[in-house]
């Protein structure tokens, strides 16, 4: 079953390779979606796979990333059929 998060992060998050370590991290992961800074200055990230899939990743992105993650707020969503992890711009 694919299930499908919506993970938002704040902290000292864009300017620091977030989102490259965003995308190599998903690399080692079945998962699809895509990596995006946001405006007031927090990362976007939407993820889809199985659960163990999209929760390892997560998870290993918060370890990865845990010295500029200051929040993290997770969503569940309907899944959207996304192919591939990529960064949007």
């Amino acid at each position: 079953m694919t299930v499908c998060k919506h993970a938002y992060y704040s902290g000292r998050v864009q300017g620091v390779g977030f989102r490259f370590t965003a995308q190599h991290v998903a690399e080692g992961f079945a998962v699809a979606g895509f990596v995006r800074n946001l405006p007031e200055g927090t990362v976007e990230v939407l993820v889809e796979g199985s659960a163990e899939q999209v929760n390892g990743f997560l998870s290993a992105l918060k370890q990865r990333m845990a010295d500029y993650i200051e929040e993290v707020r997770v969503e569940e969503e309907t899944p959207q059929g996304a192919r591939g992890f990529r960064v949007r711009y």
